[in-house]
């Protein structure tokens, strides 16, 4: 059944509902709300995806802190909008966000690059193969595991009955060695 109607209170209503933790103030809240909340949201944080979650956490927040709301200093709007700044600004300020927008996705960037210079990568024509055949045969049994049929670490191990730290050390080794190919 879709949700046609928005449910829309007074605020002494919402206020009330909400202090009687019904169902229909959390209803109200996001029906009368949420486009203010994720706008002042989306404002700080300019990401779709984080503001959306965000808006979450706000409404969550809004729910859990409601007790600590006092109609005599204000509004409820205003107390929501402080709470939905806050949250946007600790997001920003996170170690976790910050990362996050250094890093770009390498998936879809080099897809872009590929579409726009109409490229496909094909080891046979780069000749890495030929260069693959001239490391030992350990080294060449996991690159070619990994790089050209998809194998994880851990499936490479098992596969060769080898310790996981082998076969690292055997992979870092044999990309050593390709590398003074190219220096």
């Amino acid at each position: 059944m879709s949700k046609t109607q928005k449910i829309t209170l007074t605020e002494t209503e919402l206020l009330r509902a909400l202090k009687a933790r019904e169902s229909v103030a959390a209803e109200a809240l996001y029906d009368m709300y949420s486009s203010s909340l994720y706008g002042i949201i989306f404002r700080i944080v300019q990401h779709d995806e984080i503001a959306e979650d965000l808006l979450q956490e706000v409404f969550v927040k809004i729910w859990n802190s409601f007790p600590s709301f006092d109609a005599e200093k204000g509004r409820l709007f205003t107390w929501m909008a402080n709470i939905a700044r806050n949250l946007s600004i600790d997001k920003l300020r996170s170690k976790d966000f910050r990362n996050n927008s250094k890093n770009q996705d390498i998936e879809n960037t080099v897809n872009f690059i590929d579409e726009q210079r109409n490229t496909a990568i094909n080891p046979d024509t780069l000749g890495i193969k030929e260069l693959v055949s001239q490391l030992k045969p350990e080294q060449k049994s996991i690159l070619d595991l990994v790089y050209f049929r998809g194998y994880t670490h851990v499936e490479v191990a098992d596969e060769l009955g080898l310790p996981l730290g082998t076969v690292k050390t055997r992979l870092r080794m044999a990309i050593t060695t390709l590398r003074k190919f190219f220096n």
